[in-house]
């Protein structure tokens, strides 16, 4: 006997909401309904799921693998019953999709228009977070697609290409350095580098692309670091430092109004792919590569 995809999803507000009423009241059922259910479900399993005691409700090991299993199951459910509702039509109905920080102020502004006109059916829902939380989001079936930059650990996922955004150094309006037409990593030898705080992937990109592991004098040692591609650029146009920020940001007007000036960088790949990314045997794949194509034009 197979447990039910309703008895998998109580488990999976349990462990969510971490009370029997409040999985209940999400789930609109009753407490004793869902309690039935989950005793059901360690009956068919063979494996008690959850420690139950009045601080509150603990998932045992077995049960905490299995919600995380349930999650995935679940969203294929879901994504099964999206395809055949919306079959022979792309992007309609409800599709999340997760977007860096570093992407979204830049390619969602022009791209989301031209996606309400080409599929006026779709409701898309954004959410905006670091890489590493959208993919676990992607990899439980909490968000359909993401629009990321590449390189990362990209196992368990599929993607398309969107582009590939150029990483530029960064400087004062009147810093020596910005005379050079191009500039090379070690020109930035001695010099406070400003980079993003800890967790954004632009600053694993630079720091990778440009060889800056070990070298200078980061000024993020010190306590600088920034929280955004606007206060990092700002933070650079007062004098604070130097720094890299990405060609779509420049573009969007990003150095010119905080008197930043930017120069390429002599170097090989100093460059960052952007793509839009999904779960491996998604259904929704189709719906990836189609959002991929509009972003690429936008």
């Amino acid at each position: 006997m197979l447990p039910t995809l309703r008895q998998l999803q109580y488990l999976k507000l349990l462990a969510l909401h971490g009370s029997f009423s409040r999985a209940a009241e999400a789930a609109h059922v009753t407490q004793p309904t869902l309690s039935a259910g989950v005793q059901e479900l360690e009956k068919i399993l063979g494996a008690v799921m959850v420690d139950r005691s009045r601080s509150g409700v603990i998932l045992t090991a077995a049960g905490t693998q299995v919600a995380a299993r349930a999650g995935a199951i679940l969203a294929q459910a879901e994504d099964l019953v999206l395809e055949a509702q919306g079959a022979g039509q792309p992007l309609t109905g409800r599709f999340r999709l997760g977007v860096i920080p570093t992407i979204a102020p830049f390619l969602l502004p022009p791209a989301l228009p031209v996606l309400r006109s080409r599929y006026p059916k779709l409701k898309l829902f954004l959410r905006e977070d670091l890489t590493h939380r959208l993919i676990a989001d992607l990899k439980s079936g909490a968000l359909d697609a993401a629009l990321i930059a590449l390189p990362y650990d990209m196992t368990g996922l599929a993607w398309a290409h969107v582009e590939d955004d150029e990483l530029l150094a960064a400087f004062p309006a009147d810093h020596p350095l910005s005379r050079a037409a191009a500039v090379a990593p070690e020109q930035m030898e001695g010099e406070e580098v400003i980079l993003l705080e800890d967790g954004h992937c632009l600053r694993d990109h630079v720091l990778s692309a440009c060889g800056l592991g070990g070298a200078g004098r980061h000024a993020r040692d010190e306590g600088f670091a920034a929280t955004s591609l606007a206060t990092l650029a700002q933070m650079v146009g007062s004098g604070l430092g130097v720094s890299f920020l990405p060609a779509m940001a420049v573009e969007a007007g990003l150095a010119q109004a905080a008197r930043v000036t930017v120069r390429s960088l002599r170097v090989d790949h100093a460059s960052r792919e952007i793509v839009v990314a999904w779960r491996a045997g998604s259904t929704r794949a189709a719906e990836g590569r189609l959002l991929a194509e509009v972003f690429a034009k936008a």
